[in-house]
């Protein structure tokens, strides 16, 4: 089991903290969502990303309540949905999603994707703010936001997004908008680290996981870690959590990072936001 001292935590705009990496439960069966979640608290993962529209929230909040580890030793997100979207909407939406998690606050509520023919992020967006301001959560983000999605925001309302949560692998790396990022103090978490299973097993990353003793995953979780990244990987298999887990042991050289990095080639494998409403 991994010391979850080891993991970094990364410090985000508002004063808080985001542990660097953590669980995906996207693709969870609500009727496994339990069993999986309490696997991944017992191995040692401490950040947990949920989604109101993943149906697991209910089970997720049982394992965390159910787990021993006090509240304050854990992170939870959960997401605002698109069907959800609107001022008044989105505080009746976050408040289902509190009672299904059962819990009293979370450290991060994002806005799921920007769904630009709705036209309704930036009300979207004054709710977080006010559901913050409320104590309800402890941060607010995005998830699936482009430059002229965060560009609006910034001109419109108050609060920088803390996080930008996107699909973001060695095949797709989106860097305008992780640039776009870093100027502006928003950490960009990954979605999807893996290429959505379909690992790539390029040159640079069977080289450096040879290298290394590790398998392509490890390296590939090891290079968005040291690239910045906040990091979830999804397994219902407790021997893979404990496998992704297994990353603070080694590091990449420099030279082995610029090679997975030069692999970029805009292999989407999820949603376009500009698309998705």
């Amino acid at each position: 089991m991994t010391d979850t001292r080891s993991i970094p935590a990364l410090p985000l705009s508002d004063g808080t903290t985001i542990p660097q990496f953590g669980f995906g439960v996207f693709k969870v069966d609500p009727d496994r969502a339990y069993e999986i979640v309490s696997d991944a608290l017992a191995v040692g993962y401490r950040h947990i990303d949920t989604a109101a529209i993943y149906g697991n929230e209910e089970g997720v909040g049982r394992a965390i309540a159910e787990s021993g580890i006090p509240r304050e030793e854990l992170f939870v997100t959960t997401k605002l949905f698109n069907t959800d979207q609107g001022y008044d909407s989105a505080f009746r939406a976050f408040d289902t999603s509190i009672q299904q998690l059962g819990l009293d606050y979370v450290d991060l509520y994002l806005i799921h994707w920007p769904c630009p023919a709705k036209d309704l992020y930036v009300d979207s967006w004054r709710a977080l703010e006010k559901i913050r301001e409320n104590g309800g959560t402890r941060s607010i983000g995005v998830s699936n936001f482009m430059v002229p999605h965060l560009e609006r925001l910034a001109a419109e309302t108050d609060t920088v997004p803390v996080v930008n949560q996107i699909e973001l692998h060695p095949y797709h790396q989106q860097p305008e908008v992780t640039a776009y990022g870093r100027e502006h103090g928003i950490v960009t978490e990954a979605w999807s680290p893996l290429a959505a299973g379909a690992i790539p097993e390029d040159a640079p990353i069977v080289d450096a996981a040879a290298a290394h003793g590790k398998s392509n995953a490890q390296v590939i979780l090891r290079w968005h870690i040291q690239t910045g990244n906040v990091v979830f990987p999804k397994s219902n298999r407790r021997e893979r959590m404990i496998e992704n887990l297994d990353i603070f042991d080694f590091e990449l050289s420099d030279d082995e990072v610029t090679a997975i990095s030069a692999l970029e080639r805009e292999g989407r494998v999820g949603g376009n936001p500009f698309e998705v409403n």
